[in-house]
């Protein structure tokens, strides 16, 4: 079957369209609150037509970290795609991952779709560093539990904030500079995040791996995230990097609601 996968972050919205369990297109979008559910609908429109997908779609996995979005989604879907099978992931949908948390629904569903991929592709225990607009490390225990995790501000509004904070800084571009000890402001900048960012990343994953009594060879560290590309070959701690990971999350949690939906 043909399965479209939406992931609606904080900043970016991306779109996976799976032929099995394998994903055949990808699309990034920037999440706008003022959206309708019809403007909504075109851009998805315009998306599919180009890749000649819209008529080859069998079902609709969602998951919004934006109530406003999640809102207009719900209206797209009943009016656009109404006899297109779909299942929007929110706390009460069945994930099969135990969420071990002092309140299990204040978790996003992103976090706990990202543990069930994890457990899925790579098992437990594990660690999924998720670099979006915030940078999120949950951790997934050996029998799949979603056991808790950190949440740290990402590494983009941090450099956006310094940029409009500091008198004599500017906003920069996400690169990786020359080397560690810069020469110019804008790599200066560059080097914080990057190397900074990449240190929080090995620093937080070693106090978790010592809180949950394993050794860094017992451990997956899982990154993922529009950002991930940018600070991972800097961290000594991930061990695999899969950009799709929610989406992935989202085709299982698909199946495991909707499993009477073959193709």
């Amino acid at each position: 079957m043909t399965l479209l996968c939406i992931d609606v972050g904080n900043t970016q919205t991306l779109l996976g369209l799976f032929e099995g369990d394998e994903i055949v297109d990808h699309w990034r979008v920037k999440t706008d609150e003022r959206r309708t559910s019809d403007e909504w609908a075109v851009v998805f429109s315009g998306l599919l037509d180009r890749h000649d997908r819209k008529q080859e779609v069998d079902g609709i996995a969602l998951c919004s970290t934006v109530p406003m979005v999640l809102h207009e989604m719900r209206g797209m879907l009943r009016r656009y795609y109404r006899d297109v099978p779909h299942v929007v992931v929110e706390p009460g949908v069945r994930t099969g991952v135990p969420v071990l948390m002092d309140n299990p629904r204040e978790v996003g569903t992103d976090r706990i779709l990202n543990a069930l991929a994890a457990a899925h592709l790579f098992g437990g225990p594990c660690i999924v560093v998720d670099f979006g607009t915030a940078t999120t490390f949950d951790v997934v225990s050996q029998r799949g539990e979603y056991a808790g995790g950190a949440i740290a501000p990402g590494v983009e509004i941090s450099l956006e904030a310094l940029g409009r904070r500091g008198a004599q800084l500017r906003e920069v571009e996400l690169l990786r500079p020359r080397s560690v000890i810069a020469k110019n402001t804008v790599e200066a900048l560059q080097s914080g995040a990057v190397y900074g960012f990449a240190g929080q990343v090995d620093g937080i994953v070693a106090r978790m791996a010592a809180e949950l009594g394993v050794s860094p060879d017992q451990l997956t560290v899982v990154a993922t995230g529009g950002l991930a590309a940018v600070v991972i070959d800097e961290c000594k701690s991930i061990t695999e990097h899969e950009p799709w990971l929610t989406l992935i999350g989202l085709r299982l949690a698909f199946a495991k609601n909707l499993p009477e939906v073959r193709g």
